[in-house]
């Protein structure tokens, strides 16, 4: 079969990852063979590798119920295959979010979590970890019905009461107007049987690293907020489904405005469900114009220009792949949303890993260039002090082995210098990890669940809220200025190395927590926003409780997490430098003290350590010549980005 555009792009994607990791992986042999790599070159390639190994590109499709998402799934990406994977019906079908992706190595099987697991206050990504709470199903994908029934469980539901409902944080009313669940004349509500799906198939655009995230309407983004605050704006691009027999709904454009609009991320809408327009009384033209008009009226609803709307029949598309009805899938418009998808969400996604692998890779090219003018430079000083002895007496040899020594003893007083430096160093970056403490963090987690649980008032939960974003953000600033004292220490080092013994004048990066708390207040804006879109009088303080613990809680200490993780690498980063100079540099300064003792103790010529000296000079231009044009090649992969 034909390949659509959004698979020739992912494949594209895929071999220019897999190229590009060749590549790196060729160099770091090179270097490895030469001594050319340095332990934090080293570190920096192997997080390159990670990069491009576990690339993944998130894309999420929200809707209310009925919406036909799952279709628009089937036919986006399953089409090809001949058949429907995810269930498609009238009616609710996606009853728990669901994530689609590719493990390689592992069996395909759908993984459920139970609704139940809710009550225990812990995140979707927590129970990651374990695998026992999750109910597992093995998929046979050679067997289509087999497949079709086991991934049937997605849109499992049970009656429960009404307070078991809201034991579980979900949102039960007396309304059937509003969203949520309905109360029924026995007093029981229906709820999904699971909270979360994961699903790992076999898939071409899988395999390459595509994660489909499929909601269960928008009801659940206020049922499960981790949905809401933490998977949706971590996506990589949304595709916001509409049909075009229901027009914009109120509940939409508030969803719209609320949580996708304003995302700086990829973002689509799709005009579904466009067949129900066709009529076959009227003529093509007056339909196209009908379409045309719904087109018109959308985006002006969610104030949207009317190309970044995509109407589409997916129910259409589908059966037109399965039949190979090449006029019909034309007609569903299913295209030309596939080619804004290869167009608008993998160049961005390219571009954004190629622009992290080039800021590693900078790292690395510089380190090995720093050793390497290094090497040149202490040969080339050693090559002028050998020619200055050429027909001296010993006692001019005995003078420059004395001038050797001198420098040596005075670089071993600087040694002294810095590691003293090095102490106060490792206080400084005590003092700025206490900062970002999870230990600490922690406790104040578990001090503020105590505190809201025995919390008598509204106002008394919202103020344990702002002070607990208060305090994450409070502490984010004070590492802004830990940060600069280490960095004013490690540029007086820098610069004393480099005025008294001619190391390369580095000027070490600042460390920017700027993305953690604009991520922090971006957290407490919508968390603030969620809690005003409740009716806290009529929703149980647990559930808020709850709610806030899965959300904004968990989200923080995962920022805290990954700033830990990142000042571990920039005060390696800060001290690595310094420290693979300093070893080069003692290197050179004891096979100059033995060059010229052996010179003195006439156990070698003068004109064969200088021949020596030359071939090694010959060897590092060499090396210097063939690191260049490894650095080309790989600027030349990461120029190719697709």
């Amino acid at each position: 079969m034909n390949q659509t555009a959004i698979e020739q792009r992912f494949e594209a994607y895929g071999v220019w990852r897999r190229d590009l990791a060749q590549g790196l992986t060729g160099l770091r042999t090179w270097l490895d063979e030469h001594g050319l790599n340095q332990p934090q070159s080293e570190l920096r390639l192997e997080r390159m590798s990670n990069i491009l190994r576990d690339d993944k590109l998130y894309l999420a499709f929200v809707a209310e119920f009925s919406r036909g998402k799952s279709e628009l799934i089937n036919a986006l990406f399953f089409g090809e295959q001949g058949r429907r994977v995810l269930p498609s019906s009238a009616g609710r079908t996606t009853m728990c979010p669901t994530e689609l992706f590719y493990e390689p190595g592992q069996p395909a099987s759908i993984r459920l979590l139970p609704i139940e697991t809710r009550r225990n206050g812990a995140t979707v990504a927590e129970f990651r970890g374990f695998p026992d709470e999750w109910q597992t199903i093995r998929l046979d994908v050679d067997d289509a019905q087999a497949t079709a029934e086991a991934l049937s469980h997605i849109a499992e539901v049970k009656q429960v009461p009404a307070e078991e409902a809201r034991a579980l944080g979900l949102t039960v009313t007396d309304d059937l107007a509003k969203s949520g669940a309905t109360v029924n004349a026995q007093g029981e509500v229906e709820i999904p049987r699971w909270r979360y799906a994961l699903i790992n198939f076999p898939h071409p655009l899988l395999s390459e690293g595509l994660v489909i995230l499929d909601t269960p309407g928008l009801n659940a983004l206020g049922a499960e907020p981790e949905l809401t605050l933490n998977t949706l704006p971590n996506a990589h691009a949304i595709l916001f489904v509409l049909a075009a027999d229901t027009g914009v709904t109120q509940s939409e454009i508030s969803v719209w405005r609320d949580h996708i609009a304003a995302s700086d991320k990829g973002r689509l809408v799709v005009l579904n469900k466009v067949d129900g327009l066709w009529d076959e009384l009227r003529n093509a033209d007056d339909v196209e114009r009908e379409i045309a008009r719904q087109v018109d009226e959308t985006a002006r609803y969610l104030d949207i220009a009317e190309q970044h709307i995509y109407p589409v029949s997916a129910q259409k598309a589908l059966a037109a792949k399965v039949r190979g009805d090449d006029a019909l899938e034309q007609r569903s418009g299913i295209g030309a949303l596939e080619r804004a998808l290869a167009d608008e969400l993998l160049p961005g996604k390219g571009g954004l890993v190629a622009q992290t692998v080039a800021h590693e890779f900078s790292e690395v090219e510089a380190s090995v260039e720093r050793t390497i003018a290094q090497r040149l430079q202490g040969v080339r000083e050693h090559w002028g002090e050998l020619s200055a002895l050429n027909g001296k007496n010993m006692d001019v040899i005995e003078s420059m082995m004395d001038k050797v020594r001198a420098d040596k003893t005075e670089f071993d007083r600087s040694m002294q210098r810095f590691h003293a430096t090095r102490t106060i160093f490792a206080q400084q970056s005590a003092a700025l990890y206490e900062k970002i403490s999870l230990r600490q963090l922690d406790a104040l987690i578990a001090e503020t669940k105590r505190n809201m649980e025995t919390c008598l008032t509204t106002a008394g939960l919202r103020t344990a809220m702002q002070e607990f974003f208060g305090y994450a953000r409070a502490r984010m600033e004070e590492v802004v200025t830990d940060s600069r004292e280490i960095k004013t220490l490690m540029d007086g080092v820098y610069q004393k190395f480099q005025q008294e013994h001619g190391l390369a004048n580095i000027r070490p990066a600042s460390f920017s927590v700027m993305r953690y708390t604009r991520e922090i207040k971006r957290l407490q804006d919508k968390h603030e926003q969620f809690m005003r879109g409740l009716s806290l009088i009529m929703t149980e303080q647990k559930a808020v409780v709850r709610g806030f613990f899965e959300s904004a809680v968990s989200k923080i200490r995962a920022i805290y997490v990954s700033a830990n993780r990142d000042a571990d690498d920039w005060l390696r980063d800060m001290m690595a430098p310094v420290e693979s100079q300093v070893r080069e540099h003692q290197a050179q300064l004891r096979r100059r003290l033995e060059s010229i003792k052996r010179i003195h103790q006439a156990s070698d010529t003068l004109e064969g350590r200088m021949a020596e000296l030359k071939q090694v000079l010959e060897e590092i231009g060499e090396q210097h010549r063939a690191a260049h044009t490894a650095f080309r090649r790989i600027r030349a992969q990461l120029n190719m980005a697709p």
